[in-house]
């Protein structure tokens, strides 16, 4: 063994005569002898070109290595999978997507624990790559740090992925033509870099930020900048900070820290994806976190960021005026965050933005808390007979707080879409789109294309949504997701019939289902389980061992050991 600790999980693979073999493999690969003299700094790369959100990163991944190198580690870059809920939204494809985050955590520990390496950084740059990176660094528990790898810049006339989806919708509404489809097709994705709004990724960097595992800054970053490229090369000194300190993710990623993150998730008007990725995370973490949770926080925390999709503004022009650094100094000095949480830093939050600037005068997107866009959170949880264990919706105010209307009921999505689309759904009905929670699609997809589909078609302000899937970032309007228990495992939202009358209270936090109890007792006697849309392979694996969305949707829980 090593006398130096820092090497305490290299030392024991590579030192010694009777680990010639493991050097052997390592030398084929480039390395020499003083490369065995230092910690090992696996860096798990998302790289891909299957989406735009994660074509750059493996030149990311190399400024971390060379940043690792020069602070004296050894950087190793190793690769993860990615998808593209974008391009899978709508289709069967989009149910391997929460599916991902869950590979994407199993594989990065399972490199980082097989290769031995000392240190961790993960790089991600779409909405379940976040999380599935800290769910591994947070399972390894070795010395780590994520690097979000940053937002794309706006598409032409003020464009981003949404326009597109929302475009559809108002063709077949008859607003636009397929050639302004085309054009808009053309124009709203200008290069590399995750989704230009609030939505889920941007929404998952800033969250991670704020619960301190990633350097200052990170999520407030154009994905080709200067900035990110420091960003990455200042990553590899802080792991080696990290390693020296001793300090590792469970020791980062408290329940405080949690705390802190969930409150600024709230303050910019964050995805609701938030919400199931901060539980599942929290859970990996040994952190008990739960729905409760965010009722309790977000009584007291304001929305005040103007930022799409409920919003005016795209991640960067929140860049150019600052990021969310001003808005956590604001917080921090507002007694909102808990500033002696530690970070990847090697300092307090406090510490951290001690000289953070506040935003430049005459600044629109970020809101003074006295003059808020909504007074509390955004991420609504709904209890009730509709959802007895919770439901969760993001509702800025904007859309109204009530809302009450017979039911339009669709099994699965793309009949949701048709029903939109073709006319079926009327101003006034509430759309329930069922068999699509993490055990019943499986894998929990987003309702994207149903919720740009109501917009674009003029009816975001007279219907509303209700599922036990999830909704993309991008999603607004009156919607409720993560509808639990699920339709497929018996949840009172499997029971539901076209024309019932549903009640939804975002006030009182409540969503109540207007069918007598003897009426709901009769459809549960006669109800009868689905069978499973897949028996074998990842997805039949996930929808096994997943737990409920109020848990997370994690696959580690309902382990029988």
């Amino acid at each position: 063994m090593s006398k130096n600790n820092i090497r305490e999980h290299s030392a024991p693979v590579y030192e010694g005569i009777e680990n010639a073999p493991a050097r052997s493999m390592m030398r084929a690969t480039g390395f020499d002898d003083d490369d065995f003299t230092r910690p090992f700094i696996g860096i798990a790369s998302t790289w891909a070109n299957v989406t735009p959100c994660n074509m750059h990163i493996d030149g990311l991944a190399r400024e971390a290595e060379q940043g690792a190198n020069a602070a004296g580690g050894k950087g190793i870059i190793f690769n993860t999978i990615t998808i593209s809920d974008g391009i899978s939204n709508g289709t069967e494809g989009m149910k391997y997507s929460l599916l991902s985050r869950e590979i994407i955590a199993d594989s990065i520990e399972t490199v980082v624990g097989c290769q031995a390496y000392d240190g961790v950084i993960a790089i991600g740059g779409c909405d379940k790559n976040m999380p599935g990176c800290i769910m591994g660094l947070a399972r390894l528990n070795r010395p780590g740090l994520f690097i979000y790898g940053g937002t794309i810049k706006p598409g032409v006339g003020h464009t981003d992925m949404i326009s597109v989806f929302e475009a559809v919708g108002q063709y077949a509404k008859g607003e636009i033509n397929e050639i302004q489809v085309k054009q808009i097709e053309e124009v709203s994705l200008p290069g590399p870099g995750s989704c230009g709004g609030m939505y889920t990724a941007n929404s998952m960097a800033s969250a991670i930020e704020a619960l301190g595992m990633s350097l200052p800054g990170s999520s407030a970053q154009e994905a080709v900048s200067a900035d990110k490229i420091e960003d990455c090369q200042r990553a590899g000194e802080a792991v080696m900070n990290l390693l020296r300190l001793d300090i590792k993710p469970r020791d980062i990623m408290t329940k405080a820290a949690f705390e802190n993150s969930i409150k600024v998730l709230i303050a910019l008007g964050g995805s609701t994806n938030g919400v199931l990725h901060l539980i599942a995370m929290a859970h990996t973490a040994g952190v008990e976190l739960s729905l409760d949770d965010f009722v309790r926080i977000g009584k007291d925390i304001p929305v005040v960021a103007d930022v799409r999709p409920s919003g005016k503004y795209l991640m960067s022009e929140l860049i150019a005026i600052g990021g969310i650094q001003p808005l956590m100094k604001r917080m921090l000095d507002a007694g909102m965050l808990d500033g002696s949480c530690l970070t990847v830093t090697g300092k307090t939050l406090a510490e951290n933005l001690a000289d953070v600037q506040d935003y430049p005068e005459g600044q629109q997107i970020i809101l003074p808390f006295d003059a808020p866009i909504k007074k509390d959170s955004h991420l609504v949880v709904l209890k009730g007979n509709l959802s007895p264990t919770g439901a969760v919706a993001k509702i800025t105010g904007k859309e109204g707080l009530h809302f009450a209307g017979p039911a339009r009921v669709f099994e699965g999505e793309q009949g949701a879409m048709r029903g939109i689309l073709d006319g079926e759904v009327q101003p006034g009905e509430v759309v329930v789109i069922r068999g699509v929670g993490p055990k019943g699609g499986p894998g929990m997809p987003e309702m994207l294309k149903p919720t740009s589909a109501i917009i674009g078609k003029g009816l975001g302000a007279s219907v509303a949504l209700i599922t036990d899937g999830r909704f993309s970032g991008g999603s607004h309007g009156f919607v409720i997701g993560h509808v639990t228990p699920e339709a497929y495992e018996g949840g009172p939202i499997g029971l539901v019939q076209n024309g019932d009358q549903i009640s939804i209270n975002a006030e009182t936090r409540e969503m109540t289902w207007q069918v007598s109890e003897e009426e709901i007792s009769k459809r549960r006697a006669a109800w009868v389980k689905p069978k499973p849309n897949y028996t074998y392979g990842a997805l039949a694996k996930f929808a096994k061992l997943t737990t409920g969305a109020e848990k997370g949707a994690v696959t580690d829980l309902n382990l029988d050991v």
